[in-house]
């Protein structure tokens, strides 16, 4: 099993809609780097679990956990010309976007940056390091059973 963060603006996708709807695998579309989408292609695997971080807001941080619901697959945003995230470029017979689904696990209680950098296990953690904007990061099995710990669960 491998652990991730993944950033969603709570207004487009939060922990909440997850909880509100707990059996609904949720398409995590709109990733448009890259490298965030290589590790839903190659490195994500149903099981995973994740930290669910809400970004650009005005209380960013992780919000909770889901899992990784599924193996990856085209993301359907780019086919649609009505979406933030349509890519004209983008051939149907070979997607350039994929993405993964994910399912709700629990909220958490919130987790912000500021209280995060206090922990110096957690110094290495992509999210905390000055200018990464990637949605989706590895997590350390160390970084996350801290988390794990920190927020008084087991394992996840």
């Amino acid at each position: 099993m491998r652990y991730w963060l993944m950033k969603s603006e709570p207004d487009e996708t939060s922990i909440d809609h997850l909880a509100a709807e707990p059996r609904r695998l949720f398409e995590w579309t709109g990733v448009r780097n890259y490298q965030a989408r290589n590790f839903m292609r190659d490195d994500m695997r149903p099981g995973d679990l994740l930290l669910f971080w809400h970004s650009s807001c005005p209380e960013p941080g992780i919000a909770g956990i889901a899992e990784v619901a599924s193996a990856a697959h085209p993301d359907s945003s780019q086919f649609d010309p009505a979406s933030p995230y349509h890519d004209p470029k983008s051939d149907p017979a070979s997607p350039r976007w994929l993405c993964v689904d994910v399912r709700f696990v629990r909220k958490t209680r919130l987790l912000q940056p500021a209280e995060l950098r206090q922990h110096p296990p957690l110094e290495g953690m992509a999210v905390l390091k000055r200018g990464n904007r990637l949605s989706i990061t590895p997590v350390a099995a160390e970084e996350w059973l801290y988390l794990m710990e920190l927020l008084g669960m087991e394992g996840g």
